[in-house]
């Protein structure tokens, strides 16, 4: 056995340091340098990664760009139309996809619907899991209505056993869930730490670029959010991909963070259900579905997601204080410090008297945005709830305020209201600084407004002034 060794491993970029510091030399992170035991690789595990590595023609060549065969790297569908548009259009044979998300969200779930529609295609599939044993996920399996016909399952944390068992049944895809729960024998450290983790993906990569399979990892985040593990483990895998949802509803968004082989602007909607990850197919009127007609407080706006434009309906508060505590803020969905402009511009440009006011800003069905295309709409529906005056049932509301209270323009204007006369909707409110090109939308008859003030006339008239006694 080799000697083991301690080095000082960054936890941010992964690069390790003979002797601890402050600051790492690599990537500048302070206090990232952890100790760690690190074993050098035996003879023995150097043999089998490298005999595991082997592709069926031996070790690769240079060879002119020319005549490279791209026939190799055919897309493999996954079956799940949603999750295909996120990668680019299926899997690629030698892609490493890392898929991260919070606990319970449903990434088990998703990956176990995928390896069943990978095993229909290119069986089989090995599916290796370090947190369930294999009776867990044959219960999941039946609940979701999977047969796994060509599907293999494995209960391991050792990375070693499970290369192994995929090469012995010729596995032609791999799933590991997950990344943080495998090790490789002869790193002396614990499964998920920096080491165990860089090194895990380091062999899995060897083995899918040299035997052509496409590789999926599931990956945990922190409670920041962030993916766990060294920040190198982003860089070195071809695509990552981020699930995103509230636990409280049903929606999941499964965007693309990196990818090497696709956009990075597409996004797939699906809804967790008891069968499992259900792809909406219009999930602009999914959002919009629980919407109460004739509600004070209440518009709709058009978001981007990716490349995609969804109708989303965005509810405001606006109730007077007792007076005896200072006023709050809260949004759900959206920026709290984009809110507190917003309040600022109404209260500062319209006269709007929000400092005896709380307000409360909710996007419908767990959505983020992250955009400022949907100020407008936050604006309207505050001064809709503080008068206690409806938004009309068929106007969407678009556009940026700046802070002098003018309306700026929004990306994908054409793109948005076409999405949005779909649905049925026959007026816009939209910034006059944009041009829609002359183009038509039927039915849909775009308004513009320059200013923020214009906007509220166009929409609700009047003074923007709250009744006594509105909430």
């Amino acid at each position: 056995m080799s000697k083991a060794r301690t080095a000082f491993v960054c936890s941010d970029c992964g690069e390790s340091q003979p002797r601890w510091s402050g600051r790492c030399p690599s990537c500048g992170a302070w206090n990232a340098l952890k100790e760690m035991h690190v074993a050098a690789p035996t003879s023995e595990r150097s043999n089998g990664l490298r005999r595991h590595s082997d592709g069926p023609e031996g070790a690769p060549r240079a060879m002119l760009l020319s005549e490279v065969d791209i026939d190799a790297v055919t897309r493999i569908s996954l079956g799940i139309g949603e999750f295909d548009r996120v990668l680019g259009g299926g899997a690629v044979p030698g892609g490493v996809v890392l898929l991260a998300g919070e606990p319970g969200i449903g990434k088990s779930t998703l990956v176990l619907q995928a390896a069943e529609k990978l095993a229909e295609r290119v069986a089989p599939v090995l599916y290796a899991s370090g947190e369930e044993s294999a009776a867990q996920i044959r219960l999941r399996a039946l609940r979701l209505g999977i047969e796994g016909k060509g599907l293999h399952v494995l209960a391991e944390t050792s990375l070693d056993r499970i290369i192994d068992s995929a090469v012995e049944i010729g596995a032609r895809a791999i799933i590991i869930d997950s990344i943080q729960t495998v090790h490789i024998e002869g790193v002396d450290n614990a499964a998920g730490t920096v080491t165990q983790v860089r090194e895990c993906t380091a062999s899995l990569m060897r083995v899918a670029k040299a035997r052509h399979v496409p590789v999926l990892l599931v990956g945990h985040v922190t409670k920041s959010g962030d993916i766990a593990g060294p920040r190198v483990l982003e860089h070195m895998v071809d695509c990552v991909l981020q699930l995103e949802g509230d636990r409280f509803h049903s929606h999941r968004l499964l965007r693309a963070v990196k990818n090497r082989f696709g956009s990075t602007n597409e996004v797939g909607v699906f809804e967790l259900r008891t069968e499992g990850m259900v792809e909406i197919e219009n999930p602009s009127e999914a959002f919009l579905a629980e919407r109460l007609p004739g509600a004070p407080g209440s518009a709709v706006s058009v978001t981007m997601e990716g490349s995609r434009p969804l109708l989303i309906e965005i509810q405001a508060l606006v109730s007077q204080t007792s007076g005896q505590t200072p006023p709050r803020r809260t949004a759900n969905g959206l920026d709290v410090n984009r809110l507190l402009l917003l309040t600022a511009v109404l209260s500062k440009r319209l006269g709007l008297p929000l400092g005896n006011h709380d307000v409360f800003v909710n996007v419908v069905g767990g959505l983020r945005i992250g955009e400022p295309a949907v100020d407008l709409a936050v604006a309207l529906a505050m001064v809709s709830s503080a008068r206690g005056i409806p938004i009309d049932d068929d106007v969407v509301i678009l556009g940026e305020i700046g802070l002098s209270g003018e309306l700026r323009s929004v990306g994908h204007l054409e793109r948005r209201l076409v999405e949005a006369a779909k649905l049925g909707y026959r007026r816009a409110i939209v910034p006059a600084t944009t041009s829609t090109g002359g183009m038509s939308f039927g039915a849909l008859e775009p308004v513009g407004a320059r200013t923020l003030g214009s906007a509220l006339d166009a929409v609700l008239g009047g003074s923007p002034a709250p009744r006594r006694g509105s909430g």
